[in-house]
């Protein structure tokens, strides 16, 4: 197996992630793990994580040189390669020129890890640190315009460094530098697949559970779905709820509905829209919303169920995706927006956690809930905020906010589907902003409220680009949401990739 040491990155995961599809188990620990825990695990090969701090900075993590003793292959990606040269005598400075985003790679000299790779590639860049002096005994490999060593390896070991980041979907041939150093250099064995996955979260739930009830949020989108399939294939003792809380789309419990039918889960339903709104009622802070939704859920939840035969767990569907943008739960990462089922999870819970996809990315959940029997209509629905309409309004949450909301996000999904570019999108979305524009209607003056419409490609969710939707998909839209509601008068069209923006606005 592959170990990566997390300094911080926010694809920290998406490295695991990259290695497993290879076919190769992965797992993330802290980057302060000792090196005698570390060797006697016996890895294939560690990779050093990117991260947000400067390697010269004191106190910065450092990684313990004695892993370069062990004999096992390393490779340093972006704050990963920095932390070596800086601590193996080299030198780390700020850049005159910083890289964030895509640029040209130029392969300078023939090395194991670019093996199969044509001479220049394209690549993720995100960093403002370069390397401006290699260690003793290292030899550049690579190199762009404005970074005189791009990749570099240690000629008397199995040490490599890119200061590019192969994890990111964006960096062509990134899975195939990977690759070269999982297979060829560190010759680990591919023996992981999504069937083991579910049989070791089988056992693992059984184990944790053993006689004890398990209680499961359902939305109707596909985390909690295969959530629930899986922990029913698990135990015999699971009670689903699904929570109207008056912040869903439009229809939803009918996915909900559609799954209890298709899978034999057996589901209770309660309508709380008028508990969570009179919570949310003056909230405009993005964080508070998702705290106060966070909270609600577990008192709904404790609430449902009698207190003479009240489960002892809660099982959701936390994809890591969630975990690692509300905390530094692996490493010292920096918060980027806390989730009502993370970060917003109150600090006194009677029922304990089961999160069984909390490692996962939303394309392996799919996969997961395919051999699972879940539905391809739920599998294939684009991903939704727990925290749902609450944080694509931008400001207070009322009822006729939500009811404009709902609406506009119905038309951008519908016309999706007519043009056939629904499974083809990762996500899209509509943001009610909290301002109004003139407007000219019927030769007479409005003044309206403003909508956003965001649709983003995406492989995993933690990095994406803006959707070329056709125009006159775009333009469908926008004629059918200012006809057909009349609180609005305007539409714009997110054009922001991931990062430097979120997927969602808040």
């Amino acid at each position: 197996h592959i170990i990566v040491l997390d300094f911080g990155s926010q694809y920290t995961q998406l490295i695991a992630r990259r290695v497993r599809e290879i076919g190769v188990y992965c797992e993330i620990l802290p980057y302060s793990m000792s090196i005698d825990e570390l060797v006697e695990r016996n890895p294939s090969g560690v990779v050093l994580s990117g991260g947000p701090r400067s390697a010269y900075e004191p106190g910065a993590p450092m990684p313990d040189l004695r892993l370069l003793k062990s004999g096992i292959p390393v490779l340093g990606i972006c704050y990963g390669m920095q932390a070596l040269v800086h601590a193996l005598g080299g030198k780390v400075a700020r850049a005159s020129h910083e890289e964030y985003g895509p640029r040209t790679v130029m392969i300078i000299r023939r090395n194991p890890i670019f093996e199969g790779l044509r001479r220049k590639i394209r690549v993720w860049m995100s960093h403002a640190d370069y390397v401006k002096k290699l260690p003793p005994g290292w030899k550049v490999i690579a190199r762009t315009e404005t970074c005189p060593f791009a990749a570099a390896h240690d000629r008397n070991a199995r040490v490599f460094g890119v200061q590019f980041h192969p994890e990111v979907s964006h960096t062509d041939s990134g899975t195939r530098v990977l690759r070269n150093f999982v297979l060829s250099i560190c010759k680990a064995p591919r023996n992981w697949t999504m069937k083991s996955f579910i049989q070791s979260t089988i056992d693992n739930i059984r184990r944790e559970v053993g006689e004890e009830g398990v209680l499961c949020a359902i939305s109707g989108g596909v985390d909690s779905s295969v959530t629930a399939v899986l922990v029913d294939r698990a135990i015999p003792r699971l009670t689903c709820i699904h929570v109207d809380n008056g912040l869903m789309r439009k229809n939803e419990s009918k996915a909900v509905k559609l799954l209890a039918r298709t899978t034999g889960l057996k589901v209770r339903y309660v309508h709380a829209a008028s508990r969570f709104l009179s919570k949310l009622r003056g909230v405009t802070d993005p964080e508070a919303k998702r705290r106060i939704i966070g909270r609600e859920f577990i008192r709904v939840f404790e609430d449902s169920v009698p207190k003479h035969r009240r489960p002892k767990f809660l099982a959701q569907g936390t994809l890591y995706p969630d975990v690692i943008e509300s905390m530094a739960h692996r490493g010292p990462s920096s918060t980027i927006k806390s989730h009502h089922n993370v970060g917003g999870l109150p600090r006194r819970m009677r029922l304990r956690l089961i999160e069984p996809l909390r490692d996962l990315f939303k394309d392996e959940v799919r996969e997961v809930g395919k051999l699972l029997g879940v539905p391809d209509e739920i599998l294939h629905r684009h991903p939704f905020p727990g925290p749902g309409l609450a944080v694509r309004i931008i400001g207070e949450v009322t009822k006729a906010r939500l009811r404009v909301l709902r609406e506009v996000d119905w038309i951008v999904v519908d016309e999706l589907k007519r043009a056939g570019l629904y499974e083809h999108i990762w996500q899209a979305l509509a943001v009610l902003l909290p301002v109004r524009t003139v407007g000219v209607m019927g030769d007479r003056r409005t003044y309206r409220s403003v909508v956003a419409i965001r649709a983003v490609t995406s492989r995993d969710g933690m990095t994406a680009d803006w959707a070329r939707i056709p125009e006159s998909v775009l333009e469908k839209m926008a004629t059918r949401i200012i006809n057909s509601i009349e609180q609005v008068n305007r539409v714009v069209y997110d054009i922001t990739p991931k990062p430097p923006g979120t997927i969602e606005w808040e």
